[in-house]
């Protein structure tokens, strides 16, 4: 971190108190992002690109205000922009309704330096890319590869007037990976991203093996059958249940949505209102974890500078928490848990999952599989569609296979997944005890729409979903 831009922190917090704020956060931010796009064996572009700059926050009159500047280069652009949210502030204070309000956090005076085994290099993350495309490439039936590396070097300061002052400096390192087969008027796609918080041991190996298994699995793709539509019991493995999760079990958890106060455009939650009661069987649980290493969603303190925790959501079916930031928390009665988090510094951070999962189980999953007379292994995420309160959903998966007698059979293509929050998340009778987090890179939320990388998981769970094949 440029030790300049700190000092400028420091001294929006200075000027903020002095001019009669009640609170004043700022973030720091520093980014180096190299990135390559290759496809079929060209490479399309490679990118660099360096950000820094400030984001502050303050409450004057209990009213919140937000600015942020780019590459500032004076306390006088610093004073500017306060004086400006201040007059904001004061303005909006007059409509006013509820008392602003926060959960007393303490004074933490720390730096962070996250373990990277292999530094990340530009070099190196085009030759793994070339190989990735390579493998897809070489696969039979394959008639485009798509191979997209990045890494992210990240440098964060917050500091607020409450007497906190945190560095966190850390990379993530991530690769995205599409195979398209095409046959007979037929084409089907496969993709993957892989990569976590670290150097470039998070993809090392771990990509050029999951580039076969895309390539292999869209070629075979190209002789499965459609499924019929029909109710029945699934296992879905642990990369779908990392969407579902996302989409039906975290979204719903985050405080505000629970609050309404993202109905107009993001939805709310279908469990408003239902802490303490069972939403679903007793083999449901649910946690997000900030500490989970390794993980995109693994951070020390979030962008409120509260220091992250598990925090349990469901517990043996029963809804125990949400996710809460430091106001919420005093709505609730609660303590913040830690996911309070922005894109960067030009955003308010907003309440976001950290690394969102459904807690592991002890079954093995080829007994799962044994005990199903009819049904179907439902496999990898692909495209969810969910209604604003997040009740009912539908996801289409990359491919499924079919079930019978506890054998798994015939490939299926262009399988969807459907059914309602509560009606699924009480059948499920089995977890297992493959328990795997994925890389999310792309999870929207807010407006203006901030997107935000974070980790999900869980086991292979098996439950009743209604299964069909669209064209």
């Amino acid at each position: 971190m440029d030790t300049q831009l700190e000092e400028f922190a420091d001294y929006a917090i200075k000027y903020a108190v002095n001019s009669g704020v009640q609170y004043c956060d700022a973030r720091a931010e520093e980014q180096e992002r190299k990135s390559t796009l290759i496809e079929n064996g060209q490479t399309e572009y490679v990118r660099s690109v360096n950000d820094s700059g400030i984001g502050i926050r303050l409450v004057k009159d209990g009213t919140w205000s937000f600015c942020s500047i780019t590459n500032p280069k004076s306390n006088e652009q610093i004073k500017n922009a306060i004086d400006e949210s201040i007059k904001n502030s004061t303005h909006h204070a007059k409509n006013k309704k509820e008392q602003f309000s926060l959960y007393p956090n303490s004074a933490i005076n720390k730096k962070i330096d996250y373990p990277i085994l292999e530094k990340p290099e530009l070099e190196k993350l085009i030759k793994i890319g070339m190989e990735c495309d390579k493998i897809i490439s070489d696969t039979s039936k394959i008639i485009k590869s798509v191979v997209n590396p990045w890494y992210t070097n990240n440098s964060k300061y917050f500091t607020s007037s409450e007497g906190s002052q945190i560095l966190q400096n850390f990379s993530d390192v991530v690769i995205e990976m599409i195979a398209t087969a095409h046959e007979s008027g037929l084409t089907q796609s496969v993709n993957i991203t892989e990569g976590g918080r670290g150097g470039m041991e998070q993809i090392t190996n771990k990509a050029q093996k999951s580039a076969q298994n895309i390539a292999k699995k869209a070629s075979e793709l190209l002789s499965a059958k459609p499924a019929k539509e029909e109710k029945a019991t699934v296992v879905m493995n642990p990369d779908f249940v990392s969407l579902l999760t996302h989409e039906i079990l975290g979204h719903p958890s985050e405080a505000d949505r629970v609050l309404g106060k993202e109905m107009a455009w993001a939805g709310g939650a279908w469990w408003k209102g239902r802490l303490g009661e069972k939403i679903g069987s007793e083999k449901l649980n649910v946690f997000d974890d900030p500490t989970i290493k390794e993980s995109l969603g693994w951070y020390h303190f979030d962008d409120e500078g509260v220091e992250t925790k598990k925090t349990t959501l469901v517990k043996e079916g029963v809804l125990k928490n949400h996710m809460q930031n430091r106001e919420t928390a005093k709505t609730f009665n609660v303590t913040p848990t830690g996911n309070m988090r922005a894109t960067n510094y030009r955003f308010m951070p907003l309440i976001r999952m950290a690394c969102t999962c459904i807690g592991n189980g002890d079954w093995n999953v080829d007994e799962m599989i044994k005990e199903v007379k009819s049904g179907y292994l439902i496999s990898n995420m692909k495209i969810p569609s969910i209604d604003m309160k997040r009740y009912n959903w539908s996801i289409s998966c990359q491919y499924a296979q079919k079930i019978d007698n506890g054998e798994v059979t015939d490939l299926l293509r262009d399988v969807i997944v459907m059914g309602t929050a509560p009606e699924f998340f009480q059948s499920i009778d089995a977890c297992g005890n493959d328990f795997t987090v994925r890389p999310i890179t792309n999870c929207g939320k807010g407006d203006p729409m901030q997107s935000m990388i974070m980790g999900n998981g869980g086991p292979s769970i098996r439950g009743t979903a209604t299964v069909k094949s669209v064209n």
